[in-house]
């Protein structure tokens, strides 16, 4: 694509009136030793080229940042990542950006830098000629707006009282979840509802995830930034490249879209073994690094896992009404599927039996996702509150050395947990998980102390992940 930034420079110059230069030009893009790709070269090597044949204001030309693609009539075309380089210019203190006039709304977040959004290349040259300035896009802030009807909601889910309070631990904490039952039992119709129930993103929130789907370019243009907590549910079919990202090209992957949100895969165990086993450093660290031969990227991960599977193969291992036609061999070789050091990752483990018919046909509704929500964002507030002592938002975050230094238990959890890690041979993980579930359940009862019903209830939730 930058190879062919020769022809479309060309033919814009030529559409905006400039003669290209007779002779040899060498554009040099440095470092040379750093692969270039994309199309946002376009617009500042046709502003060089431009400047050796117009009178152009030189002080200005050398405190601005340029990015764009051209086309053939000359006209500006939006690029991916403007957010980011809107962001760069603000650190390197460069004064002035000039981009299309699709990505100004979205570069205009950042604070501390002119964002001018044009629309033809000779719109550009015209401001650098003092002719005709561009009109500043006016910086913005990030308004978390009141948050319209979900689309599913929790009122709609028939029984599973069990599974709910499990979701609603999940999501006052960030935590990972696995879900089993057999088909029809209402898995995928719970992880639907579960972002219902999720708090508002803080604005810092936004913006990092905003700063991904800008680089993957797949952001809206007329909002220019994302308000709401992403819900990725990508097919058992996908390739380890499109769930961590990589490629050629490197590009954010799914868990990297679903920062700050939900990464829901069904039919868990349906994925490719080593597909999933490439999730086990991003849930343990919040980050994902695409090495490739030329290039090393470093993509931030820290979604929360939502996963759903059957029992058995043929789904009706725990199913009162129907017969499992699975063999031990087949039993076992399903459950294989899934790594040991990968179900440790899992701090919630649910079972979503079926539910029987009476239930389905009453007409009265459970509990409305809004009255959730209103626990889950009490229980993320009280997390908010430790963030200068713990320097997380969430529990899930909590590093083995502030759970040492600052997480208080009762005697009685303590001698609780003790006999719950000899008993089940728990790993250190395991341990320090158990400990992150109980403070979100202590949370929820706006409890200063992990008292002993936290830590009993966190490991009814362990022992089926174990």
């Amino acid at each position: 694509m930058v190879q062919e930034a020769r022809e479309r420079v060309k033919s814009a110059l030529k559409h905006s009136g400039i003669s290209f230069p007779r002779g040899t030009i060498v554009v040099n893009l440095a470092p040379a030793d750093l692969r270039k790709f994309g199309t946002l070269y376009d617009l500042p090597i046709a502003i060089a080229i431009a400047a050796q044949a117009t009178a152009i204001d030189q002080e200005r030309f050398a405190t601005t940042l340029f990015a764009g693609e051209l086309a053939l009539d000359g006209m500006i075309r939006p690029v991916n990542g403007a957010l980011s380089l809107a962001a760069l210019a603000a650190e390197r203190g460069i004064r002035e950006l000039i981009l299309p006039k699709a990505n100004a709304a979205e570069a205009a977040l950042i604070p501390g830098i002119s964002v001018l959004g044009a629309e033809t290349l000779l719109d550009v040259i015209l401001h650098l000629q003092g002719e005709e300035f561009l009109k500043e896009e006016p910086t913005r802030k990030i308004e978390m707006n009141t948050r319209s009807a979900p689309l599913f909601d929790f009122c709609s889910v028939r029984g599973q009282e069990q599974a709910k309070r499990a979701l609603e631990i999940a999501a006052a904490g960030n935590h990972n979840v696995l879900m089993q039952g057999p088909p029809g039992s209402g898995k995928t119709l719970l992880a639907k509802c579960y972002p219902s129930i999720l708090p508002p993103m803080e604005s810092s929130e936004a913006l990092e995830v905003t700063r991904i789907w800008s680089v993957a370019g797949l952001l809206n243009a007329k909002e220019g930034f994302l308000s709401e907590r992403p819900f990725r549910t990508p097919h058992h079919t996908a390739s380890g490249v499109s769930l961590v990202g990589g490629g050629a090209i490197p590009k954010p992957g799914e868990i990297s879209l679903a920062h700050r949100g939900v990464l829901f895969l069904d039919e868990f165990p349906e994925f490719s073994r080593p597909v999933l086993e490439n999730l086990r450093q991003p849930l343990e660290d919040g980050i994902v690094t695409v090495t490739r031969v030329q290039q090393t990227v470093t993509y931030p991960a820290r979604f929360n896992l939502i996963a759903a599977m059957n029992p058995c193969p043929c789904g009706y291992a725990t199913d009162p009404d129907r017969e499992c036609t699975c063999s031990p061999m087949q039993m076992q070789s399903y459950k294989k599927r899934l790594s040991g050091p990968l179900l440790d990752r899992i701090d919630l483990a649910i079972e979503v039996p079926k539910v029987p018919t009476e239930k389905l046909m009453s007409l009265e509704e459970g509990e409305r996702s809004s009255s959730i929500r209103e626990r889950v964002i009490r229980a993320r507030a009280h997390q908010l509150a430790r963030k200068e002592v713990t320097g997380v938002i969430s529990n899930s975050e909590l590093s083995s050395e502030v759970i040492r230094r600052h997480l208080r238990l009762s005697e009685d959890a303590s001698r609780l947990l003790e006999r719950a890690v000899r008993h089940y041979d728990l790993s250190a993980r395991g341990y320090y998980r158990i400990l992150k579930v109980s403070r979100t359940i202590a949370d929820l009862a706006d409890a200063e102390l992990i008292e002993q019903p936290h830590i009993a209830e966190a490991l009814q939730y362990r022992q089926r992940a174990e």
